[in-house]
């Protein structure tokens, strides 16, 4: 009768002894990172203009000269935070319907996953209409910053007095039978003229001073695995793009127009080392139609704010063409930043690999991609074909490409 309970006990000894070794083996078989290891892959230890220190990190110098480091394994794959105090004065933000919830659903998911679970951000959304219950449920709970909601004032998502409301009809349905893209859209008109010149003077927008517009069905691609808030203020920089290309003429024959009358009328605000050679081909005679593609952008609110920015969206916003004809916010923004900042306030982010249909932003650089978990295809890269302005970019600014760009023309 004893011997049962004797032989159980011997059992579990045996057992306890095999578990202990098995414990011992594996764990001096699997390398297990020291705590200096993983400090220093935390994103709250970035430093310096441009820096983060990684062990095993490589820098990548930036287009215009200014350290971007990206490690050898982004921080942003590791679940980490910064300090709030040594984030950046920054949101992002995103003017959207209730209806756009789950494409945009999706947009904050590439954001967080890549980037700002780290750093938690805010984000303002703003609207012309009030924000639904599911709206606020849902972007709340995949923010990981605080989420702030607006609504729009009406004297900026309306027709000023000065607008001739039976032209702009006409236009509108002239551009329609001609099947330009959102030719017919009075609210796409609407829409271009805020992102112009209100959207940074909203009262949730004016507690920041740096913003990151995300658009509803865009994808990040890469790892962003350092700062772009912060590399944005301590390098100066006032606008930055990852995507350039032409703009349709038929949306804005006499934009370039009312920008001469501007420069003519303001020359104190035009910058001494500009970008104009990126806008025209003829020393400013003519629009050559090279725009940054504003769907993405991270910028300054107080170069937006400034004197300078909104002198020249009242005089373009005077001229009507807005409304009679269909002039975008991403030429609007781009002649800006060409004429009244100089070349090095501007930044390519080549490191941030974007899409929005159609085109894609994949770095030519098959280590970056490969250091930064990039999934997109370098084949679908827009940087260096036909349509892109990016290579006049790189040429204006005396810029090298980078190596391989041929293979993706």
């Amino acid at each position: 009768m004893s011997s049962g309970p004797v032989r159980y006990v011997r059992y579990l000894l045996f057992a306890a002894l095999g578990m202990g070794i098995l414990f011992f083996v594996s764990r001096s078989a699997i390398p297990m990172p020291d705590t200096a290891t993983l400090s220093k892959l935390n994103p709250s230890n970035y430093k310096g203009k441009g820096s983060l220190t990684v062990t095993g990190g490589s820098a990548s110098p930036s287009q215009d000269g200014a350290a971007l480091p990206y490690p050898s394994k982004a921080p942003g794959s590791e679940s980490v935070s910064v300090r709030p105090e040594s984030r950046v004065n920054a949101t992002f933000v995103t003017l959207a319907r209730n209806s756009d919830i789950w494409d945009l659903a999706r947009s904050i998911r590439q954001v967080e996953d890549r980037f700002n679970r780290n750093y938690h951000y805010d984000w303002v959304f703003l609207n012309d209409k009030e924000f639904d219950d599911d709206f606020k449920k849902v972007t709340t709970s995949l923010v990981s910053g605080t989420t702030h909601y607006g609504i729009i004032p009406k004297e900026h998502w309306s027709y000023p007095d000065w607008i001739d409301q039976e032209k702009a009809k006409k236009a509108r349905q002239e551009m329609g039978q001609k099947k330009i893209i959102y030719g017919d859209s009075e609210s796409y008109r609407h829409m271009c003229r805020y992102e112009s010149g209100f959207f940074f003077r909203h009262p949730l927008m004016m507690n920041y001073e740096y913003y990151w517009r995300v658009e509803p069905s865009i994808e990040l691609f890469c790892d962003i695995a350092y700062d772009p808030f912060r590399f944005m203020k301590e390098n100066n920089k006032k606008y930055s793009f990852t995507l350039s290309l032409y703009e349709y003429y038929e949306t804005i024959p006499t934009l370039w127009d009312s920008v001469k009358k501007f420069m003519g009328n303001h020359p104190e605000h035009i910058a001494s080392g500009n970008s104009m050679d990126f806008l025209s081909d003829d020393g400013g005679k003519t629009y050559n139609k090279c725009h940054f593609w504003s769907n993405f952008e991270i910028g300054s609110l107080n170069w937006l704010r400034s004197k300078e920015y909104i002198d020249y969206f009242e005089s373009l916003d005077r001229d009507g063409g807005f409304f009679y004809e269909r002039w975008g916010d991403a030429p609007v923004h781009s002649i800006a930043a060409g004429i009244l900042l100089s070349k090095p306030e501007i930044h390519f982010w080549n490191e941030i690999a974007y899409y929005h249909v159609p085109f894609t932003h994949c770095p030519t650089s098959e280590k970056m991609r490969l250091d930064l978990r990039c999934h997109c295809n370098p084949e679908n890269n827009f940087d260096w074909k036909g349509y892109s302005c990016t290579s006049r970019y790189f040429h204006v600014n005396n810029l090298q490409k980078p190596e391989g760009y041929e293979d993706q023309q």
